[in-house]
């Protein structure tokens, strides 16, 4: 079975088995952030998105973007989550532009780069809103938490990317590569 659209004038069609896959991913993402909210800036959300990137390529960004939507439909649609429309499909574009890497301690510097940005990039909408000065407020304000997101993220995937995707391939990827 094979899920059909048609954009910009080309047909996309994921297997049934890889769409499934993707939504699952991107629940993921969302449950586990949710089950990790009582530590502030500590989650798998990073972890998730570079192996499902580094798994599915760039179909991973429909992943992420559910993981967002699923963000604003249980917090609300606040200033933040405008950020999240690119903070986290920065890091799945990150991952597919250098995804031919192998090493694990590169993905848990990427990781760590991301979580250690994500306050400066956090801050952007803060720039449109009130100027560079609340911008720059919100963005120091924060840096104890981007160095907690950078140590954690370098941590979670250092330790949990090899294993983790080892699972997703068994259980997500069709055994005999035909559907990739």
């Amino acid at each position: 079975m094979r899920s059909h659209s048609r954009s910009g004038g080309r047909n996309i069609s994921l297997p049934a088995r890889k769409l499934t896959a993707l939504a699952l991913m991107g629940a993921l993402m969302f449950a586990s952030q949710v089950a990790m909210s009582f530590i502030p800036n500590v989650h798998l959300v990073g972890l998730f998105i570079i192996v499902t990137s580094l798994l599915f390529g760039w179909e991973a960004f429909y992943s992420v973007i559910l993981f967002i939507f699923l963000e604003g439909i249980t917090y609300g649609f606040g200033l933040w989550w405008f950020s999240y429309l690119y903070v986290w499909p920065l890091l799945a574009l990150a991952v597919n532009l250098l995804r031919k890497n192998e090493s694990v301690i590169i993905w848990a510097i990427v990781a760590a780069a991301h979580g250690l940005c994500f306050g400066a990039l956090c801050s952007i909408p803060y720039f449109f809103m009130g100027g560079s000065a609340m911008a720059f407020s919100y963005w120091v304000a924060g840096i104890p938490f981007d160095i907690v997101h950078c140590i954690s993220n370098f941590a979670v995937t250092l330790i949990l990317l090899k294993p983790l995707s080892k699972v997703i391939k068994r259980f997500a990827l069709p055994l005999n590569g035909s559907e990739r």
